[in-house]
């Protein structure tokens, strides 16, 4: 017989250990620079520089792990320098040709690779749906590292939050539902409240109409921007409580569950921000990106990363308890904001928990990160 072709490996194992690194490192550093406690790299010398690699840097890396499959291994490792090359081109140079060929090169490779499997494969508009957010992040994270204005970059910034929003609301669900169910089985019960595709497509158009009205300039749009946050994050909350995560005793689900929690405050934070200009900004948006962003992402990676090595996403259990110090760091940016009671020492501690957080995932991503785990006889090993 033919010898049997060999797997190709995921990026993922590749990705998901630089973007964990990325998040431990240099985000808190930014928060540092920001209160001058360390010299500012040029691209971290402003709040939207530390947004910037927060959304583009370490999201999009995640996003292109997550979505881009197995991949040879020579591709896999030139989407990644280019990658690294667009973080280092714009913590030096933010605005340069440099900044904006290298975000855009890595961009277009991972269009190119990620589009054609949503927009060939899926039937449903809903699965569809993937493509022009993955289409516009990629597209978005080009046009922000041209250094065009302050103004500019704040609008392409706001609707990378909501193009993220859109995806951590539809990939988190399509993770959550099948997660819960099979364990609803396990136990005994039946979930009958899955994928939920009426609410589902219901959120998906809200989401979409808000990032049409948020590029209108009109006061009139804003305040409908709000209102249609404001009902994306009810319909998401009903999402979550009809998977019934009171009864889901396992901490791998209860921490999908809990950035799932984040994001449908940080949705309902956004729309109130927008409707009442007095909300503070640091708690609307932190609500979304440390505490939906960071706790999806982090749950995310771990349990794709110990599910192709182990076959069990609980297979490292420490590795939920320190899931918990995200949800403290975004705390720690919310409630001094929202309370009005600001001080360095709520940065220094949620750039802290973060920090550690994100370190201890990096450990277990590189330890996952076995050249033979990707393969099935890799995995039948463990």
């Amino acid at each position: 017989m033919p010898p049997r072709k060999a797997r190709l490996p995921f990026a993922n194992a590749w990705f998901f250990p630089a973007a964990a690194l990325y998040a431990a490192l240099i985000l808190p550093y930014s928060v540092l620079a920001l209160l001058g406690l360390l010299p500012a790299l040029p691209g971290l010398a402003t709040s939207a520089g530390h947004a910037h690699e927060m959304l583009f840097g370490f999201a999009l890396a995640v996003i292109a792990g997550y979505l881009l499959g197995p991949q040879p291994l020579r591709f896999t490792l030139t989407l990644l320098g280019c990658w690294a090359l667009a973080r280092l081109s714009f913590l030096q140079w933010p605005g340069s040709w440099l900044a904006l060929a290298s975000a855009a090169i890595f961009a277009t490779g991972l269009a190119w690779k990620v589009l054609p499997r949503f927009l060939g494969a899926a039937k449903k508009w809903r699965n569809q749906s993937v493509a022009p957010v993955v289409a516009g992040l990629s597209l978005l994270s080009a046009i922000a590292s041209g250094g065009f204005g302050a103004g500019f970059d704040r609008l392409m910034l706001e609707e990378a939050l909501l193009l993220l929003a859109t995806l951590m609301f539809f990939m988190g669900g399509r993770i959550i539902a099948p997660a819960v169910a099979g364990y609803a089985q396990s136990r005994g019960w039946r979930l009958d409240a899955r994928v939920q595709p009426h609410i589902e497509g219901a959120v998906l158009i809200l989401l979409g109409l808000a990032l049409l009205l948020n590029l209108l300039p009109w006061p009139l749009t804003r305040q409908l921007t709000g209102a249609v946050l404001v009902a994306a994050a009810v319909l998401t909350t009903i999402r979550l409580l009809r998977w019934q995560p009171w009864r889901c005793a396992r901490p791998e689900l209860l921490t999908l569950l809990l950035g799932y929690a984040w994001l449908a405050v940080g949705l309902l934070l956004l729309g109130l921000g927008t409707l009442l200009p007095a909300l503070p900004l640091n708690a609307t948006l932190h609500a979304l990106t440390v505490g939906a962003l960071g706790s999806q992402t982090f749950a995310v990676m771990a349990r794709t990363r110990l599910i192709y090595r182990f076959r069990d996403p609980a297979a490292q259990r420490w590795i939920q308890g320190v899931a918990l110090l995200i949800s403290l760091a975004a705390l720690a940016r919310v409630l001094p904001a929202v309370l009005s009671q600001p001080h360095p020492a709520w940065l220094l501690l949620a750039a802290g928990c973060w920090s550690l957080a994100f370190m201890a995932l990096t450990l277990l991503l590189w330890r996952c990160r076995d050249a033979h785990s990707d393969s099935p006889r890799g995995n039948a090993n463990h």
